[in-house]
């Protein structure tokens, strides 16, 4: 399958879903470790770095390099299970995976886990899928035709004042962006970064927060989820992730409704100037 100026939006829409099948045929093999409220029946080891690795991950990772190459053979490859390479930095396209997002919590028996999956057309997500298996939810968008859970439409939470949000991330991160705005609600985090995304999409939380050292794999798909459902995701900044670089590591992130994200982003930055001027 060859993309030119085109056929390019008819070749993304008709990749949608055989995506859709083949995230939920991962989720099936996933599925077949996970237990829930208990630990995983898959073997567990180590990763450089010390995060655990389960022999689900390993199994989700080789089904989907095996099928999404079919399904697209000239796209390049970046996924958390996978050596890296550098025929993905200057690649049209390239699939964006994580077998299981939210290792830990699959071990655990924890359900709030997900297989996503993103397709980058020229560094930007154009396919994304964020399947949620021990939740029976699927999410999953097209750019420029909004995103779906389960098949049916979903938007943003359209609470529009700060004080009011639910918010969902790392404790730490909670309790410095409350102080900084006042009010908010904190809400149990989701240990899912993708997942955690998704939910801002469905209108379930209304900021998430996303500490440093995220890859592409945990953001690519939810991103574009997001963006569809009327939302954003960036840095504290306000500045959008950038995908498909050499290094797939991103700094921390807010993600919010387009209403929520700039009064975010203006009370942080706020925050800053006056730590300054003190």
């Amino acid at each position: 399958m060859v993309f030119s100026t085109d056929d390019t939006a008819y070749r993304i829409a008709a990749l949608a879903d055989p995506l859709r099948e083949a995230a939920r045929e991962a989720g099936a093999i996933a599925q077949g470790y996970f237990r829930p409220g208990e630990k995983t029946s898959a073997r567990i080891w180590s990763k450089d770095g010390g995060s655990p690795v389960t022999e689900a991950d390993v199994s989700v990772d080789a089904f989907l390099k095996i099928r999404l190459s079919q399904l697209l053979p000239e796209a390049a490859w970046l996924s958390e299970e996978t050596a890296d390479n550098d025929r993905r930095i200057g690649a049209r396209l390239v699939w964006i995976v994580d077998p299981i997002d939210g290792t830990r919590a699959f071990l655990s028996g924890h359900r709030d886990w997900s297989v996503a999956i993103a397709l980058l057309l020229d560094d930007a997500p154009v396919l994304g899928v964020v399947h949620a298996p021990a939740l029976d939810t699927l999410y999953e968008a097209q750019a420029g035709a909004g995103a779906r859970a389960n098949g049916a439409a979903i938007t943003v939470s359209s609470t529009a004042d700060l004080r009011r949000a639910g918010i969902s991330g790392p404790q730490p991160m909670i309790d410095a962006m409350i102080r900084r705005v006042g009010g908010m609600t904190p809400l149990a985090k989701v240990p899912s970064l993708a997942l955690r995304l998704a939910r801002v999409a469905a209108g379930d939380i209304d900021v998430a927060l996303v500490s440093r050292n995220a890859r592409d794999w945990d953001l690519a798909a939810a991103d574009l989820i997001l963006r569809e459902a009327g939302g954003c995701v960036s840095d504290m900044s306000g500045t959008d992730p950038r995908y498909n670089a050499e290094n797939p590591v991103h700094g921390a992130l807010v993600a919010a409704s387009s209403i929520l994200h700039p009064r975010l982003i203006e009370a942080m930055t706020g925050a800053a100037e006056q730590s300054r001027a003190v």
